[in-house]
């Protein structure tokens, strides 16, 4: 080794993280003396400055790790000679990186003046990031002082064009590498929630664009960089991959029980931080966006439900809301955010978190229906729920979910830890609502399938109780919690069985059939429970051969058993006393007037209609309804001496209880045609930008057993969107259908609408007027009038 300044390389892995710096600075220190010493002046020009000597216009500045005093074992030293000009800086570079090599230590070293490392900081991200943490080693402070506020002076001028190519760099290493909570050998660094996201979030926060990391950030991240330092100094090599072979002696040396609960704090971590990133991203790009224009624009507030409303690209509190007294608004405003596709704003997280009173058990009807929203929302309830997880909110709903949070899967098939993997399925299983007689259901049972993998034993086994729990806990009646312990204990059964046995012998059909109680119902659920559970673990666990003979089984027990499904029953629902009457011109007398009567229900309001019957009366008042922002959840229409009464079960969308004199105005004017119906909803719909979902609508007919007048009962299933109902019912009673009844339910992005219907004549529909009514209605589900369908 050069010189007389000594460093112990086989001790340094050793030493703690503040003592190793410590140590180098120390190291560092010495070798710039010793360096600046041995090289003589230049002789300066005839009338020149006087040779400097000493430190005088050098300073040792340490970028990167040791510039945060977070250098790992086996780290490479990051540094930065800076010079004011001195001659002889050449020299005096050379008498300090050589004795670094000799040490055996890797260098990352450059010689700059501080207008060439601001230069180098304002076009390069990656240089830029790595300056913001510069720190004087050994030198002159003052100039050392010149470049860091250079620097961040830089930084924050060009933070509109750094900022995205910063970012665009980490999406495209996160692409690479994966992210960090759901990898079960995890880039400790590079991996997206890594330390890495913690160095973005401070530059952020340097360019003045963000808040500084959360206190729960920076918790995440020393437990990294603890992880790392002990992982590098046992395994004795710079790298920043937790291994498996490495993960049992580091999970040892933190403290921790075994290597999956070191895995699983990782991924709490890692998600944490990829959280807040993605929080701060939004934010940053947002004011990107505004800053150049000078001036911030107004944001535009739009109610989305009750005490929710959007405000610019997200989903904040209204002015008026209660969260303190009003134990449903957290899922009212993740089920409005969901069906927005937007996130909740970080504030309004927090009030949730901090004022939101338990939710009472079981869960009111309300709530349990913003809950089913969310989940059938598909891909954008994943964002929402990873809110309410992070918040702590999901696991106030469902404690049993702490059980399963970033617990690892140590199988090659599963992408993602046990919680995520069961939200995932929720999402897969929100596209096959369509095709099932209880999505609500279905939706529930994807994201509790895997529930019993928190508990000791056979998940599916221990599973089954722990659903039946939630599910009463949510409200659901008990033959609709027996049958979601059912799929929970079952889950696995039609995949196993289609793989490991054969489908074709008639006693592989009698056990699956027996096992689900010879239920066709639950058959249905199981094959779309398991897809979405495929779909949601790789393509490797539900490949289209398993596709293939999971579906043959399903046809095959489906065939044993015997015809398919029944529809709906027709709701109950009986007059309430009338309240309001509105005459009609030329009908002085009650009969011959429209009266309207209100009534509270548990889970809302009943509005009853009384008006002369005429073609198309139900479609009136559901127009009427949802133009008064009253979403009907079930409708039914009877006729007696010539007037129709149309009882209808609402909920009100923004919580504004129904006027009856509103309604009753509302109607008579359709009725007398001083109401344009369609032009005033499409424009509702315009406003709400509800433009429904992409995939075709299912419709079907159940012309078997049906009650009261009804001679025919069809089901649509559709993206959701302002007056449906009434677009539909107009498209019905266009064909010359009169509708009897209906059973209206919207989950998630679909609207799953049940309708009686009947000819006047009494004879059963025909197929050449179903046909006819099919065309009508999938003209109305996608916003058309049943004018424009065509014959």
């Amino acid at each position: 080794m050069r010189g007389g300044v000594v460093l112990d390389t086989e001790a340094l892995p050793r030493l703690g993280r503040a003592e190793r710096v410590a140590a180098l600075d120390e190291w560092l220190t010495g070798l710039l003396a010793e360096a600046v010493g041995g090289t003589p002046p230049t002789q300066p020009r005839r009338g020149g400055p006087p040779p400097r000597s000493g430190t005088d216009g050098v300073a040792l500045v340490a970028v990167g790790s040791l510039g945060r005093r977070e250098l790992p074992p086996h780290g490479d030293l990051d540094l930065v000679l800076v010079h004011d000009g001195r001659p002889e800086i050449a020299a005096i570079a050379d008498a300090l990186w050589y004795p670094v090599w000799d040490a055996g230590v890797r260098l990352d070293h450059s010689v700059r003046s501080v207008a060439e490392a601001v230069a180098v900081a304002s076009t390069d991200p990656k240089a830029g990031l790595g300056l913001l943490d510069a720190r004087l080693v050994a030198g002159d402070a003052e100039l050392a002082g010149r470049l860091r506020t250079a620097t961040l002076a830089s930084w924050r001028q060009h933070a509109s064009r750094l900022l995205p190519q910063l970012r665009d760099l980490r999406r495209e290493r996160a692409r690479q590498v994966g992210e960090l909570a759901f990898l079960l050998e995890p880039d400790l660094k590079e991996a997206y929630g890594g330390l890495r996201e913690g160095q973005v979030l401070r530059a952020m926060a340097a360019a003045q664009l963000a808040d500084e990391p959360s206190a729960e950030a920076e918790q995440a991240y020393a437990f990294l960089l603890d992880v790392r330092d002990e992982l590098r100094g046992r395994s004795g090599r710079a790298g920043d991959v937790l291994v498996r072979q490495e993960q049992r002696p580091v999970a040892a040396a933190l403290g921790l029980a075994d290597e999956d609960v070191l895995l699983r704090e990782v991924s709490l971590a890692g998600r944490r931080l990829a959280f807040v990133a993605d929080e701060t991203w939004r934010r940053v790009e947002s004011a990107l966006v505004r800053r150049p224009r000078g001036r911030y624009r107004r944001v535009h507030r739009e109610p989305l439900a009750d005490g929710v409303v959007r405000q610019g690209d997200e989903v904040v509190l209204a002015r008026d809301a209660r969260p303190a007294a009003d134990p449903g608004l957290a899922l009212r405003a993740a089920a409005a955010a969901a069906r927005a596709d937007l996130l909740l704003s970080p504030y309004t997280l927090k009030v949730l978190a901090v004022h939101s009173p338990p939710m009472p058990e079981p869960w009111p009807p309300e709530a349990r229906w913003s809950f089913l929203r969310v989940l059938a929302s598909g891909r954008s309830a994943v964002r929402v729920l990873e809110q309410l997880d992070q918040e702590g909110l999901l696991s106030r709903l469902l404690p049993e979910w702490d059980r399963v949070r970033s617990l690892p899967q140590r199988h090659p098939w599963h992408r993602y830890t046990v919680d995520r993997h069961l939200v995932e399925a929720a999402a897969a299983a929100s596209e096959l609502t369509r095709d099932v007689d209880r999505p609500d259901l279905l939706l529930v049972s994807a994201l509790l399938h895997d529930i019993g993998k928190g508990y000791p034993g056979d998940h599916s086994v221990v599973g089954e109780p722990v659903a039946a729990e939630i599910a009463t806990r949510m409200g659901f009646g008990p033959d609709d919690v027996a049958t979601l312990a059912t799929l929970v204990r079952h889950h696995l059964l039609l995949p196993a069985t289609a793989t490991r046995r054969d489908i074709d012998d008639p006693a592989t059909i009698e056990r699956v059939a027996d096992t689900i109680g010879r239920d066709a119902s639950v058959l249905q659920l199981l094959h779309a429970l398991a897809q979405a559970d495929g779909a949601a673990t790789s393509a490797s666990a539900w490949s289209p051969w398993k596709a293939h003979l999971v579906a043959g089984l399903v046809a095959r027990v489906q065939g044993a058993l015997g015809g398919t499904p029944s529809a709906a029953p027709a709701p109950v629902l009986h007059p309430t006393s009338a309240q309001v009457i509105a005459p009609l011109p030329n009908a002085g007398d009650v009969a011959g007037a429209v009266t309207v009567g209100i009534a509270d229900v548990p889970d809302g309001q009943q509005v009853t209609v009384r008006a002369p019957d005429r073609p198309g009366l139900l479609s009136t008042c559901a127009g009427v309804l949802a133009l008064n922002q009253l979403d009907v959840r079930a409708a039914k229409m009877t006729v007696a001496e010539g007037y129709g009464t149309g009882v209808f079960s609402v909920r009100p969308r923004f919580g504004r209880a129904p006027v009856p004199e509103i309604l009753a105005d509302g109607v008579r004017a359709a009725l007398e045609g001083t109401l344009p119906l369609a032009e005033r909803l499409r424009q509702r719909e315009a406003d709400y930008r509800e433009d429904g979902r992409s995939a075709p609508p299912r419709i079907s007919w159940h012309n078997g057993e049906v009650s009261g007048d009804a001679t025919g009962i069809v089901e649509v299933r559709a993206g959701d969107r302002a007056g449906l109902l009434y677009r539909l019912t107009a498209a019905i009673a266009g064909e010359g259908l009169d509708v009897t009844g209906a059973r209206i339910e919207t989950l998630g992005g679909d609207a799953v609408d049940c309708f009686y219907v009947a000819n006047p004549s009494g004879s059963p529909v025909d197929p050449g007027q179903r046909a006819r009514v099919d065309a009508a209605l999938i003209t109305a589900t996608r916003g058309g009038s049943p004018a424009d369908t065509p014959r």
